[in-house]
């Protein structure tokens, strides 16, 4: 179980490099940043799928996955691109929480 989790976790900081890296390339005009795009997206969906392959409900893997990268990606963009973060983004992130953890209690599937 604690190896299933790793590996969404994984996959969401895959994920949220990779679309960084995709504000960083300013769409596809900063080559160098390609690379980590296709990288970071290619192992996120790999990470998933075994995630998924494991016993992890599907609802469980992909609320989780989005809801973390989202509040992770919101968070880190705003420090580094300057992207706006106000009360009521932190608001809509906070309710997120709450329904990710709403969404672990009624999942009765043991995960692996």
């Amino acid at each position: 179980m604690a190896l299933t989790w790793l590996m969404l976790f994984g996959a969401i900081f895959c994920e949220v490099a990779a679309t960084l890296s995709l504000r960083a390339s300013e769409g596809f005009s900063r080559l160098a940043w390609v690379a980590p795009v296709v990288f970071g997206y290619g192992v996120c969906f790999f990470l998933l799928a075994k995630v998924l392959d494991r016993g992890m409900p599907t609802a469980l893997a992909y609320g989780v996955w989005s809801c973390v990268g989202i509040i992770a990606t919101a968070i880190i963009a705003h420090f580094a691109f300057q992207d706006p973060l106000n009360w009521r983004m932190w608001l809509g992130m906070a309710i997120m929480i709450v329904g990710i953890i709403v969404l672990q209690w009624g999942s009765h599937t043991a995960v692996q």
